[in-house]
């Protein structure tokens, strides 16, 4: 199984997503993350990021900006978004039904993760939160 984490930038909530779901399922399952625009390509995360991901012992301090590409939609099997543009702005890139079957919010009840890039640690801190209960319930479903 391959997910693909997806945000703005790639460099605040979806390489701490990619982190955290890393830190809770074993080598059988790829994760991976991605960004909608290409700005920050080739950056590690945000230092809040990697901070606020080793306070709670997952390191994301190795990982790389890179923008979602087209053949993103035939590697990965699911593609979790954090907010709704961001889900609309990947719709768009997908070509089929069945690749845009594979996109959805990563929260539930259409809940979105805030962007915490213009925030402070506790911004970060909030958004991680977020992130270990949505990454919990996607291993819990994933290990069935």
């Amino acid at each position: 199984m391959k997910i693909l984490m997806v945000c703005l930038g790639n460099i605040c909530r979806s390489p701490l997503a990619e982190g955290i779901l890393k830190s809770k399922l074993n080598s059988k399952f790829s994760i991976d993350s991605a960004g909608t625009l290409d700005f920050h390509q080739g950056n590690k995360p945000d230092k809040r990021s990697i901070s606020v991901a080793l306070r709670h012992d997952v390191d994301i301090s190795q990982q790389k900006s890179r923008p979602i590409q087209s053949d993103d939609f035939e590697i990965f099997d699911k593609i979790y978004c954090m907010d709704k543009n961001n889900v609309e702005d990947v719709l768009k890139l997908a070509k089929t039904a069945e690749q845009k079957a594979k996109i959805s919010l990563i929260l539930e009840n259409d809940q979105e993760v805030p962007d915490p890039y213009y925030g402070n640690e506790e911004d970060f801190e909030n958004v991680y939160q977020m992130l270990d209960i949505a990454c919990d319930r996607i291993a819990i479903e994933l290990l069935k």
